[in-house]
């Protein structure tokens, strides 16, 4: 039994930018909300990245309801500014934000709605809205990894921060979307370089290039009005549920000059202790950098709404299957733009107006 149970109409679980937009819109409708974050301060999610890691879109496109970005609106920021906006948005905005808790568990009331057990406590809610994302942070990995030599330093890309976390030596980088070329890029100004995978395309125009700042508006209307799941474009683009969306900052060209050794090939296995590629080609490294991504871990929701592939069945954060139960931040829930932060703030008032237009359950 708990030792003890509190009760709130609806709970937030993840207080990134997904949950803090939703805890917003319910506020700005009248309705009560507790948000909570297994982290110690808002926006520790984003301060675990890499430490050169800039957003996509300038900073005029990445502010929440109700509070712009500060600063250069041409800028794109990185990921401490980030980190500190969502901390001074969830102090500015007032919102009811309890830090360093953890739901073990999600699961159904025994008289309707939900229990969230959060340690040796439970809280039981109306309604609850999932906004930890599409990957909970369960690091994808080959299981051959554990056949490479000990001395082989092993990083998954949300592990690494800076060049400096490596051993001395050349090193491979596997998975060529975003992480895996930005990474290979900075690692490759002091040490050899290989860098495996599918190569998943490229964007029209660079970040921060003049093109890329006139192209801007025309994109986040692409991404959000366009390119949604009800069109074809964006029934094509769910594949990203699964793997690296096209590259965006570093390109072919610019791996070429810094001496990044790109291989098309994926890693199928490990020969004498040390990575083996689909071309035969096996390579001596003294550390392998694992951007594969991240495999969805819902495993603690113990609610019918998952399928097969671990993805929940929702549209637009709606899981029809368990009434009361949404989601928000999940990549394609309505758009490209919906796992970002130019479309999350829609998503979240979409989801907002679904939840207080719900019936109450009788408690």
């Amino acid at each position: 039994m708990a030792e003890r149970s509190e009760h709130v109409p609806t709970l937030v679980i993840g207080g990134g930018q997904a949950g803090l937009a939703v805890a917003h819109h319910l506020r700005a409708r009248g309705s009560e909300c507790l948000v909570v974050e297994a982290n110690a301060r808002v926006g520790d999610s984003w301060r675990r990245h890499w430490d050169s890691i800039r957003l996509f879109t300038p900073g005029r496109y990445d502010g929440l309801p109700g509070m712009r970005f500060p600063g250069d609106p041409r800028r794109y920021p990185g990921k401490d500014d980030m980190a500190d906006y969502l901390e001074a948005y969830a102090a500015e905005q007032d919102l009811p934000v309890r830090l360093r808790t953890r739901v073990d568990r999600l699961g159904a009331g025994p008289d309707g709605g939900f229990v969230a057990s959060v340690g040796t406590a439970e809280i039981t809610c109306e309604h609850v809205v999932v906004a930890t994302g599409t990957y909970t942070g369960r690091p994808r990995v080959p299981a051959c990894a554990a056949e490479l030599a000990p001395g082989v330093r092993q990083l998954h890309s949300s592990e690494y921060h800076r060049p400096s976390d490596l051993l001395p030596g050349p090193a491979l980088v596997v998975g060529a979307a975003n992480s895996g070329c930005e990474i290979a890029f900075e690692l490759a100004a002091d040490r050899r370089v290989v860098l495996c995978g599918r190569d998943p395309g490229h964007e029209p125009f660079r970040p921060g290039t003049a093109a890329d700042r006139l192209a801007v508006p025309a994109t986040v209307f692409v991404a959000r009005h366009v390119a949604t799941r009800r069109g074809p474009l964006g029934r094509r683009l769910l594949t990203f549920r699964h793997h690296g969306i096209p590259v965006g900052r570093v390109r072919a060209k610019d791996l070429r000059a810094r001496g990044v050794e790109k291989v098309e090939a994926r890693m199928t296995g490990v020969e004498g202790g040390m990575p083996a590629l689909g071309d035969g080609s096996v390579h001596e490294v003294a550390n392998v950098v694992w951007c594969t991504g991240f495999a969805p871990d819902y495993g603690w929701i113990d609610l019918p709404a998952f399928d097969d592939d671990g993805f929940p069945r929702e549209y637009r954060g709606i899981a029809d299957d368990v009434p009361g139960l949404y989601f928000c931040g999940l990549v394609l829930q309505h758009s490209v733009a919906s796992s970002v932060l130019p479309g999350v703030g829609r998503d979240a008032a979409f989801v907002a107006r679904a939840l207080t237009a719900a019936p109450e359950r009788p408690r």
